[in-house]
């Protein structure tokens, strides 16, 4: 078949190779010059399946009420009258509760493990690079109400089979040696050997470079304007994508545009729930070798992952709720330089941040959506919010086994746009 992707990010350039290697013939088509130079540009750098965990828990509204007076919140709400951003909000409280809580973690989990199995798989077919770990990664805790509210997190890992290590404060310092001179501040910290770290940019960059030896072609620079459909909404075919320089005609097509994803979608009838959380990463060389951190280690008071990346730290975290507002707020930046500090000081060079954000695009219950629609051939693989880079080979094999009638090696049918009614 001819496949059409819509959008470049990591999750597009995946869905691009494995469409390619299963026979397809694949066009991608994206508004910016270049593969991940929007969310996948400068996120976190974490490949973490442990770790993911929908942001809709038990206790996260109170928990929201105390960060609304924090200097250094994690979460950040700006006043709007806007009513898909209420919409979205409201379901992500409906999602609350211990029993979704478990629902949404344990499939986030499962396609998370999937995915950086079949990053293991693509990176010893291919041998990309990207500045890649396999050292784990480290959740360290400042407080003994913070570690005890873990049992609910190990009560996953152990049920989908994720090894972990509880560590006190000693065993997080062998673990992080640079967190040596932070130790004090440090109770414990819950570590997952089975994760990873690396560039997402520099992967999406060299794997996109892999598609076109596979024959995929990349339109860059190119506005989407829109779907054009034969039929009625919801259950007509899609004949083009409506583009600034002319229709893009194909048998199938994937929308794999993130937070963009909706606004594509919205006037086919389809809605979906996706919402642009913004987020923030600073990225430094590294100064002093033995203060730095190994892997990554996630600050669970500050909610910002400070990952080793080569010869650079990358710092990143936080949750803004301001729609599709991309300015640079240096409160931001100054919450993130004080993680880092704070936790491995004189690791940094700090004379030099290049400072980053980019729009996450989140779902109320944390999943992606990935699957058919109600129009015969057209797909979404977009929602993945923090996860984006952790998820990326899984969603995109995913993706590819549905294309092709095969059933995907994990369950799948609760990714699919279906499970909104």
């Amino acid at each position: 078949m001819n496949i059409v992707v819509l959008g470049a990010g990591v999750i597009g350039v995946t869905s691009a190779y494995y469409l390619a290697k299963a026979g397809h013939t694949v066009t991608v088509i994206d508004r910016q010059p270049g593969p991940a130079l929007e969310t996948s540009f400068a996120n976190a750098g974490e490949v973490s399946p442990g770790y993911s965990s929908p942001w809709a828990a038990p206790g996260v509204p109170m928990k929201a009420l105390k960060w609304l007076f924090m200097k250094h919140a994690p979460l950040i709400l700006h006043p709007t009258a806007d009513a898909a951003t209420w919409r979205w909000m409201l379901a992500l409280l409906r999602n609350c509760t211990s029993e979704r809580y478990k629902v949404n973690k344990g499939r986030m989990v499962r396609l998370a493990e999937y995915s950086r199995d079949r990053l293991a798989d693509l990176r010893a077919e291919t041998g990309i690079a990207y500045d890649e770990r396999m050292q784990g990664t480290l959740q360290v805790f400042r407080t003994q109400k913070q570690l005890d509210a873990i049992a609910k997190d190990i009560e996953v890992l152990r049920a989908d089979g994720v090894p972990f290590e509880v560590l006190d404060r000693a065993g997080c310092v062998a673990a992080e040696p640079g967190l040596a001179q932070a130790a004090e501040r440090i109770v414990g910290g819950l570590r997952l050997p089975g994760d990873e770290t690396g560039d997402c940019f520099k992967f999406t960059e060299a794997l996109a470079e892999l598609c076109r030896g596979m024959g995929v072609t990349f339109r860059f620079g190119v506005d989407i304007r829109g779907l054009k459909q034969a039929g009625g909404q919801r259950t007509g075919r899609v004949t083009a994508v409506e583009t600034a320089t002319g229709d893009v005609v194909g048998d199938l097509f994937i929308a794999a545009l993130g937070s963009y994803t909706p606004a594509l979608l919205g006037p086919l009838g389809l809605r979906l729930p996706i919402y642009p959380v913004k987020g923030y990463s600073i990225t430094m060389a590294v100064m002093d070798e033995a203060r730095a951190p190994v892997s990554t280690v996630m600050d669970e008071t500050f909610k910002v992952a400070i990952t080793r990346l080569g010869s650079r730290i990358r710092v990143g975290g936080m949750a803004e709720i301001a729609g599709f507002n991309r300015d640079l707020n240096d409160a931001r930046r100054s919450t993130l330089l004080h993680s880092v500090g704070d936790l491995f000081a004189g690791a940094a060079d700090t004379r030099e941040v290049n400072f980053w954000t980019g729009l996450r695009p989140m779902t109320p219950d944390g999943t992606p959506i990935i699957g058919s629609t109600s129009c015969p051939n057209l797909y979404i693989n977009a929602g993945h919010g923090t996860l984006g880079w952790t998820m990326a080979c899984g969603s995109g094999a995913v993706l590819a086994d549905l294309v092709n009638g095969r059933r995907p090696a994990i369950e799948a049918a609760d990714l699919a746009l279906s499970r909104y009614g």
